[in-house]
């Protein structure tokens, strides 16, 4: 049975990932990694070791720490209404 922090962690390298329209075989690039190894991070099936966590927040281009934020949506500035032209 996986760590639930695997999965979770996982969780949130694919939601950072994808808020910064990324593949998995990007991303993987920009690590070092087979695009394999990525999924299985992203899934939880993988431990990743100390140095790859942090080489997945520099290719992220984020704080290592925001690697284990809750997992959440990432927020969008609210629209303004478009008022129509008479």
């Amino acid at each position: 049975m996986r760590e639930r922090v695997q999965v979770s962690f996982g969780s949130r390298v694919r939601q950072l990932r994808l808020a910064a329209e990324l593949t998995q075989e990007d991303l993987a690039h920009r690590c070092g990694l087979f695009r394999t190894y990525m999924s299985r991070i992203e899934t939880g099936n993988a431990n990743p070791t100390l140095t790859m966590i942090h080489a997945l927040a520099a290719s992220l281009r984020v704080p290592v720490t925001a690697l284990f934020e809750k997992d959440e949506a990432p927020k969008v500035a609210p629209q303004r209404a478009v008022r129509a032209k008479k």
